[in-house]
C-alpha cells in the first residue's frame, strides 16, 4: 500500500456503479464511459477485482462484471488490496546499518529491535489499513444515494437499461450520452 494509485479511485467508482446496477452485469466499456475515462483503463483494473472475488465477470453480448456479494461486504481495504496488492505503507531500508561514523560495524544499541522511524510508519499503516476495511461500499453508496436527485438515479438506471437493451443479438446500438 505504498501509495494509493488513481486505479484505486477508478475502481472504487466502477464498483459503487456496479452497487447502484440492481445486480445487472456491465461492461467496462460501459463503466469507462459513465466516468469519461479510458476503456482500457478500466478493463485493465476489473480483473484484478475479479482474481480478488469482489467481482464475477459474465462472457457473451450481454456479459460484464457485477458484484460478487452484497456491498456491504466489501471493504475498501479488500478493493485497495485487489488493486495495488498487499505491500507495505513504508519501506524501511535499515539506514541506521550505514551511519558513517560506525565504520561498516554498528553497535547493537542502534540496530536492535524495529528502527524508532519504521515504528511509527507501522502504526499509521496500520491505523490507515483498520480505517480501510471499516467502510464499505455500501457506506459510500448510501452517501452518495442520500446526495444525488431522485432523477439523476433513474437517469443512469434508464442509461444503463438502453446499454445493456443495445447489446441484445441483432439490435443495433442507441447512441447514448452518460448521465449528466
Amino acid at each position: 500500500m505504498a501509495h494509493i494509485t488513481t486505479s484505486v479511485e477508478y475502481a472504487i467508482h466502477c464498483l459503487l456503479w456496479l452497487v447502484g446496477s440492481d445486480g445487472r452485469a456491465l461492461s467496462s466499456r460501459d463503466l469507462a464511459e459513465l466516468q469519461g475515462i479510458s476503456s482500457s483503463f478500466v478493463a485493465k483494473i476489473l480483473p484484478k477485482l475479479e482474481k480478488a472475488g469482489v467481482v464475477v465477470a459474465n462472457e457473451g453480448v450481454r456479459g460484464g462484471y457485477r458484484l460478487s456479494r452484497p456491498p456491504e461486504q466489501i471493504s475498501f481495504l479488500q478493493i485497495v488490496d485487489a488493486i495495488e496488492g498487499e505491500k507495505p505503507l513504508f519501506d524501511c531500508q535499515e539506514i541506521r546499518n550505514r551511519c558513517a561514523v560506525f565504520d561498516d560495524e554498528p553497535p547493537q544499541w542502534a540496530v536492535s529491535g524495529v528502527c524508532a522511524i519504521h515504528a511509527v510508519m507501522l502504526k499509521a499503516e496500520r491505523a490507515m489499513r483498520a480505517e480501510l476495511a471499516a467502510n464499505t461500499l455500501a457506506d459510500v453508496a448510501d452517501t452518495f444515494e442520500r446526495k444525488a436527485p431522485a432523477e439523476f438515479l433513474v437517469q443512469v438506471q434508464d442509461w444503463v437499461s438502453d446499454r445493456i437493451d443495445s447489446r441484445k443479438p441483432g439490435r443495433p446500438p442507441k447512441a447514448s450520452k452518460p448521465p449528466s
